[in-house]
């Protein structure tokens, strides 16, 4: 009997492919200018805490700025760099747009 599969997650690339809803995918996917939420890190628990120190938190918005050797996020006001390899253990949600009043 075959083991169900989870559903498939975009494979690391360049970031053309935005982030299909309602699948999560790394950070290191996503396009610049856009704003996910943090769902799950996946990092080992020495990282994850640090991460959390940061301010890259589950459940926290965050906004990707640039995509170069580095990424350059936004958390909380602040900019961060991190490495697309870190990037990779970040899983994310796009946010769906909102009517500005």
């Amino acid at each position: 009997m075959k083991k169900p599969q989870p559903p498939t997650q975009p494979q690391s690339g360049d970031g053309d492919d935005p982030c299909p809803q309602p699948f999560l995918c790394p950070l290191s996917r996503v396009n610049a200018g856009v704003a996910v939420r943090i769902k799950q890190l996946s990092a080992p628990p020495e990282v994850t805490h640090r991460l959390r120190e940061m301010g890259f938190c589950e459940e926290q918005k965050i906004k990707l700025l640039s995509r170069h050797s580095n990424l350059i996020c936004q958390v909380c006001n602040a900019r961060l760099g991190i490495s697309t390899r870190l990037a990779e253990k970040i899983l994310v949600e796009p946010l769906t747009r909102q009517k500005v009043a």
